[in-house]
């Protein structure tokens, strides 16, 4: 965690709101992932926090890209990676890949050229590859369980196991080549047994391929893994003691196992500090009205389903508050129940593990702009 000190002294040399972001922490966070997964290549899932800044801190320490849309292809491809035409098609596939399933023909056209690897999970889109990037290699995802997940993703993404044999050899029949198999658990996954089950669902899907004269050469893991918001959050060291004994026992040692962590990589590697620019009270409630909220910083918690709590950096008996954000919408609500001491109009408050899918989201909402990032220990 950053120093009060010093997030004070940077919010009075920047001023608010301010999101600062710990290159360090990210670091440290990529460090325990290849620690307790060594055999799996972390392909960072760059919708979770897309600052040049930290693609390249990421990306200097070895991390791949996991990539959802053209503009952050390109925020990679273009900003990060530069090398010789001839050497472009393997590091792609070793840097990036593109995972979202359904892609627009134009998408397609563009990535073409690149020869990219890239997700899908239907018939017609097999099609649409074949039409419009038919040099790109393809990864199937199938649906797993997404129980207990933050956000689950298995409703509107992947193919039923049931009919992944199928798809596999359609896109082959197509003359398109699939190189694996991919399944996503559902962001901020504390059930482990997601994982559990949709690698055992994997092996078989790989089993019935192979008998098919399909074999697959990599796994695609997905994210999911969960960021340490709390006490509550197991250890990654235990999600990972069991996905390795189940990688080492269901898949050969030659099969390329891959993730895409977003949140673990970025959640715990920002904070955000805001000013008190209003006060009230409401039906017997302490109201505080900050500078930054839902249609910024805080849109993780409509979007991402998750609650971001404030501290104070001055003391004194607390008591359960309301906190608004800037704009004139009441959905701008940061929370209804924050313990904050008695704070005056000036005052700081700051928010710890604020660092995925939230300044992803800021908007310039009702003319309010998103918060000043600033980047320290990179």
């Amino acid at each position: 965690m950053i120093k009060t000190g010093l997030l004070k002294e940077l919010a009075q040399k920047h001023g608010t709101p301010l999101f600062i972001v710990d290159h360090d922490a990210v670091r440290s966070n990529y460090a325990a992932f290849k620690r307790y997964l060594p055999r799996v290549q972390a392909y960072y899932a760059v919708k979770a926090n897309p600052d040049a800044e930290i693609i390249r801190t990421l990306y200097e320490i070895g991390a791949s890209f996991d990539v959802a849309s053209i503009a952050e292809f390109k925020l990679v491809y273009e900003n990060i990676l530069h090398l010789p035409a001839d050497d472009r098609q393997q590091f792609i596939w070793d840097k990036i890949v593109y995972s979202h399933p359904v892609k627009d023909r134009h998408t397609l056209e563009e990535l073409d050229a690149y020869k990219p690897l890239v997700a899908y999970d239907n018939f017609e889109e097999i099609g649409k590859i074949r039409k419009h990037a038919p040099h790109a290699g393809l990864v199937l995802r199938i649906r797993v369980p997404n129980t207990g997940s933050m956000v689950e993703l298995s409703s509107k993404f992947g193919a039923a196991p049931s009919e992944a044999a199928d798809l596999i050899s359609a896109a082959l029949d197509a003359g398109l080549v699939v190189e694996g198999l991919g399944f996503h658990v559902g962001s901020q996954c504390t059930n482990f047994d997601n994982y559990v089950q949709a690698l055992s669902t994997s092996a078989a899907v790989m089993e019935e391929a192979d008998a098919r004269g399909c074999p697959l050469k990599l796994l695609d893991i997905g994210g999911g893994f969960p960021a340490r918001y709390d006490r509550h959050v197991r250890p990654f060291r235990e999600l990972a003691k069991i996905l390795n004994a189940e990688i080492q026992r269901l898949f050969p040692k030659d099969l390329e196992i891959l993730a895409e962590p977003g949140r673990f990589m970025v959640g715990t590697a920002a904070t955000l500090v805001a000013e008190v620019i209003g006060k009230s009270e409401r039906d017997g409630k302490r109201c505080y009205y900050i500078n930054d909220g839902i249609y910024h910083t805080f849109s993780g918690v409509l979007f991402d389903h998750c609650q971001y709590h404030l501290k104070a950096f001055k003391k004194g008996r607390k008591q359960i508050s309301a906190v608004f954000g800037p704009t004139c919408d009441a959905l701008d609500t940061v929370s209804q129940a924050e313990e904050l001491p008695e704070l005056k109009l000036g005052d700081l408050v700051y928010s710890e593990n604020i660092g995925a899918y939230t300044h992803a989201s800021s908007t310039y909402f009702n003319g309010f702009p998103p918060a000043r990032v600033v980047h320290i220990n990179k």
